[in-house]
């Protein structure tokens, strides 16, 4: 019962438990975000908590071996976890056009990390409620966040045209007349046998029918392909 709440000293049952426990957690938010096709996912999240379980075991066991839990500072290499995952988490960060994606997932990272601690210091119970609270705010949460503030996609519309130099302005209306609004524009023209291409970095409401946009785009005259993608 010690081992379980956390009040066991630091044997090597006790250290295996809780690495095996830092693998639940940090699965447990992992696997909700490889559902959502994040970066990071899983296996990212699981080694994480390990990593920072692992060395919060460590702090606890140098001075409890080499110098009798008097002198020292069981939070010294748990401190550089807390700083240092801010950078493993800010590369999860990327940036497209105006917007930022993967605050989310870089917030999921640090806060793995700091489950992983608490388990390697035996704070089961807080660990718990922490996990559950933090599943409850990526799973249960994010289809209320979306209903009641609907986020806008940033797309990559590119265009490929033959005919007409004044498309790109034809374009940008049909475009803006939509709903939809431009960030910016860039034009290559005469790629291969008189056609060219334009790219806009859009901001599409999430009410937008594309349908619709692509059907007045080809009324324009000399459209070959239009397509929204992710990046250029």
């Amino acid at each position: 019962m010690d081992v379980i709440f956390g009040t066991a000293s630091l044997t090597a049952p006790v250290a295996a438990f809780r690495l095996f426990l830092a693998l639940v957690v940090g699965g447990a938010l992992g696997f909700e975000r490889s559902w959502k096709r994040e970066y990071a996912g899983l296996r990212t999240h699981i080694l994480i908590s390990l990593g920072s379980c692992l060395l919060m075991l460590l702090s606890i066991w140098i001075p409890e071996q080499y110098l009798g839990a008097k002198n020292g500072d069981p939070g010294r290499i748990a401190a550089q976890v807390v700083s240092g995952i801010g950078f493993l988490g800010a590369g999860s960060i990327i940036r497209l056009g105006n917007t930022i994606k993967g605050l989310t997932t870089a917030a999921s990272l640090w806060f793995v990390a700091a489950l992983g601690l608490a388990v390697g210091a035996g704070l089961y119970v807080p660990c718990g409620v922490a996990l559950g609270l933090g599943l409850f705010a990526l799973v249960v949460l994010d289809p209320i966040e979306r209903y009641f503030f609907p986020s806008e996609r940033f797309k990559h519309l590119v265009i490929s045209y033959g005919g007409s130099a004044d498309f790109p302005e034809k374009a940008r209306k049909v475009i803006e007349l939509e709903g939809l609004a431009i960030q910016s524009v860039d034009v290559e023209k005469n790629l291969k046998k008189g056609v060219s291409v334009v790219r806009y970095f859009v901001r599409i409401p999430t009410e937008v029918d594309t349908s619709n946009l692509y059907k007045r785009l080809k009324d324009i005259g000399g459209v070959e392909k239009v397509d929204l993608r992710e990046k250029f």
